[in-house]
């Protein structure tokens, strides 16, 4: 899991762990506020360190195991019961039934999508993303509902409507979750937009949110930009790096021959990221362009990034 909604309370302590303030942690877990505190209280779990002004601040790892102990409250597990135990054995007791629930869970959201129920689709969304956290709810929801969408669709089992309307709610959800995230002006800074024909925007909301919760300063164009238009917001933006998505309808000819235009028109210093359905079927690297297979490769090129970068 990497950082958190509301990088701009992310603080490095004197063990150089990256650390959040109790409203990120909240918003994150789901966990209240007074619950955090008498949790430190009863069951001497969370143990926040203390910042310059006083302020509680938490771990990476406290964070983790929060948010997998919420993760079995919500399936009816009594916190005093599992807030001793390891990560590891959160993890395994999460993932016992984790499976099956994912998939119960895509179940429904496909049959909301077939009854046309926007109200409730958008109602069961929220609940998830409050749930799972927004990184996992990317991960783990939105990756593979998009599939099933389109895997539904291509079997006659949705109408063109249908999948509108289900890419209308998600992309809602997502543009208020980012909403509620502060940029800091945070490295690296990333320009996303996709190339002209490249209508599916959906892929762009999905990696600015991972970019956003990673702690980037994410500028996004929105689909469909020209080439040489990319490499001017580029430059006028002094970005480091320009992401672009790329669905499965795209052509790998097209896509190749845009990534390698757009490089020669970008100064050597501005990383290009290609992510997307098309990217993951691609054989044959591109000079200079960094090809992301996964939404969970995404997130290991961030945090790489800043290690290499981290006087920025």
């Amino acid at each position: 899991m990497g950082p958190i909604p509301g990088t701009d309370s992310v603080t490095y302590a004197t063990q150089k762990l990256e650390t959040f303030n109790i409203s990120p942690v909240e918003r994150d877990t789901g966990l209240s506020k007074d619950t955090l505190r008498m949790w430190e209280r009863r069951y001497r779990f969370p143990t926040p360190m203390r910042d310059a002004n006083g302020e509680r601040i938490y771990p990476l790892g406290q964070v983790e195991k929060l948010r997998l102990i919420k993760r079995l409250m919500d399936r009816g597990h009594r916190p005093g019961r599992i807030i001793a135990h390891s990560v590891d054995e959160l993890a395994i007791l999460a993932n016992a039934r984790g499976a099956t629930d994912d998939r119960r869970e895509l179940e429904i959201f496909l049959r909301l999508v077939k009854t046309h129920d926007s109200a409730e689709l958008r109602r069961h969304l929220n609940q998830a993303l409050m749930r799972h956290g927004l990184q996992r709810f990317v991960l783990d929801i939105v990756a593979p509902l998009n599939v099933a969408i389109g895997d539904a669709w291509m079997r006659g089992e949705l109408a063109v409507f249908e999948e509108h309307l289900y890419t209308e709610q998600m992309t809602g959800v997502l543009r208020h979750a980012l909403s509620t995230i502060q940029p800091q002006g945070r490295a690296p800074r990333v320009l996303l937009t996709t190339f002209p024909n490249e209508m599916h925007a959906l892929g762009l909301l999905m990696a600015e949110s991972l970019l956003a919760i990673e702690g980037a300063w994410c500028i996004s164009l929105g689909s469909e930009t020209p080439v040489a238009e990319i490499a001017r917001a580029g430059a006028a933006h002094r970005v480091q790096i320009v992401a672009l998505s790329f669905s499965s309808a795209s052509s790998d000819k097209l896509l190749a021959a845009g990534l390698m235009q757009l490089r020669s028109q970008l100064p050597a210093d501005i990383l290009i990221w290609a992510g997307g359905a098309a990217v993951e079927r691609a054989r044959k690297p591109i000079f200079g362009v960094e090809l992301i297979p996964s939404l969970d490769r995404m997130i290991e090129l961030v945090k790489q990034w800043r290690t290499l970068h981290a006087s920025i």
